[in-house]
């Protein structure tokens, strides 16, 4: 959560650049990713976007690249297939063990050299990806022929449907990241196997008919109902060191246009500094993004008398008003926990343009979140429509759900489908136990 992605001079900026080519990489994916598509590319945030400091985060490859148009197919019509937790996925990881475990006890998979391929691209290094991806599964042969070192339209599906069940984005195009992720050991690609079927076990087995899930790792969301995923949506989840907490708990309220109370980690490391800098140049962070100053007598401050230098700062509490630059969007899904953490829209778009989306100071960011609104209130008489009207009519309002829908912040790396997808996500938070490879790409 936090108002801070765009504070510098990226405040309102879209990412320039390519990603053209990303679309048609979408129709793989649904095909063949089922559950573990990716969303569009992706980015990161703490919980909520964060006008106070430009995004961070990896910055190789398609990362730097945001396209509008892919983003917006992908939010209006997601990759469905499989709930991530469906009691089916049990089996399917099991045979996916047996499978890894062969492939160990061979030797496991050549290590790829670090240089870019694509289509048209020839040599050993070309022959060695064929080699890799035959291994698991993603090319049907091998091809040792002379024509197996030319990189061909089949050996560029299969680097997509690679990519795909990788969370990355289906370029075809065999890039830095990519080639980290194909070069994690078999081994560890086995541990986590292992490591995720146990999680997946515990949560399936609990799992009512109606709830949402967030696979943190993937960034990703779903919404299911009678075994059914009703939408699946990309998300932003907290940084390496703002991470999202793992939890089980029950969605019992929306806000809609809510008012943003700054949290204690902004406020600390995002807001001060900030204030700080731009006071020195004789500007106002609070004036510039609409925010609001009090004290512990519930009085507002003037925000022109706030020593931003000194200790005092930290003892004011923060708030902004419903609005563009909120960071919380239109609409807050509150649930009861610990850890201070929701789910919320944003309006911040260009986040939702990357690979790599642990962003955030531990809330989640949803792209496509009217969707989601709307069906955890249908009971209630809302339609999508109405939802969409609130965000227009900028008016505040609670509704509390005459019934809670079970939420569960899952961490899940590694599962498989009954259509024989395999599914890895990058180890964002080091939780399999399986070294820095798995976490490197």
């Amino acid at each position: 959560m936090s108002v801070i992605d765009a504070l510098g001079r990226n405040f309102r900026s879209r990412i320039p650049g390519a990603g053209r080519g990303m679309a048609p990489g979408l129709a793989l994916v649904i095909i063949l990713a089922s559950a573990a598509a990716p969303g569009p590319a992706i980015a990161q945030d703490g919980g909520q976007w964060n006008p106070f400091k430009n995004a961070t985060g990896s910055t190789s490859g398609t990362d730097q690249v945001y396209d509008a148009s892919y983003a917006k197919q992908w939010e209006s019509n997601p990759p469905k297939g499989f709930p991530t937790l469906g009691a089916e996925n049990i089996n399917a990881i099991k045979v996916a063990i047996k499978r890894y475990e062969d492939i160990v006890a061979k030797g496991g998979w050549p290590v790829l050299p670090d240089a870019q391929l694509q289509p048209g691209s020839a040599g050993a290094a070309v022959g060695a990806l064929r080699q890799r991806l035959a291994l698991s599964g993603d090319l049907a042969s091998a091809d040792t022929s002379v024509f197996g070192s030319v990189y061909g339209p089949e050996l560029e599906k299969a680097v997509k449907r690679f990519q795909a069940s990788n969370g990355l984005t289906p370029t075809g195009i065999v890039d830095k990241r990519t080639v980290a992720a194909l070069n994690v050991p078999a081994a560890d690609r086995l541990r986590q196997l292992k490591v995720n079927l146990g999680r997946l076990q515990e949560l399936s087995a609990a799992a009512p008919k109606k709830y949402v899930v967030v696979n943190v790792p993937a960034a990703q969301i779903e919404a299911v109902e009678n075994g059914r995923v009703v939408s699946r949506h990309a998300g932003i989840v907290g940084k390496i060191d703002r991470q999202t907490p793992m939890l089980k708990s029950t969605i019992q309220e929306l806000n809609f246009n809510p008012v943003w109370h700054l949290p204690p980690t902004v406020i600390e490391k995002d807001l001060i500094p900030k204030g700080a800098e731009m006071s020195r140049r004789g500007q106002s962070v609070l004036t510039k993004y609409h925010v609001e100053a009090y004290g512990a007598d519930g009085r507002q401050v003037n925000v022109d008398k706030i020593n931003w230098s000194g200790g005092a700062a930290k003892n004011l509490t923060f708030r902004q008003q419903p609005g563009p630059e909120n960071p919380l969007g239109f609409v807050k899904i509150n649930f009861p926990n610990s850890h201070s953490v929701y789910m919320h829209d944003s309006p911040s778009q260009t986040l939702f343009g990357r690979n790599f989306r642990a962003a955030s100071s531990g809330c989640v960011r949803i792209l496509g979140i009217e969707h989601l609104a709307a069906w955890l209130v249908a009971e209630q008489g809302w339609s999508e429509e109405k939802v969409l009207a609130m965000k227009k009519s900028g008016e505040r309002l609670d509704v509390k759900l005459k019934k809670p829908v079970q939420l569960y912040f899952a961490y899940i790396t590694a599962w498989a489908t009954e259509d024989g997808v395999v599914q890895f996500r990058r180890d964002i938070y080091n939780k399999d136990g399986v070294g820095p490879a798995a976490s490197a790409y």
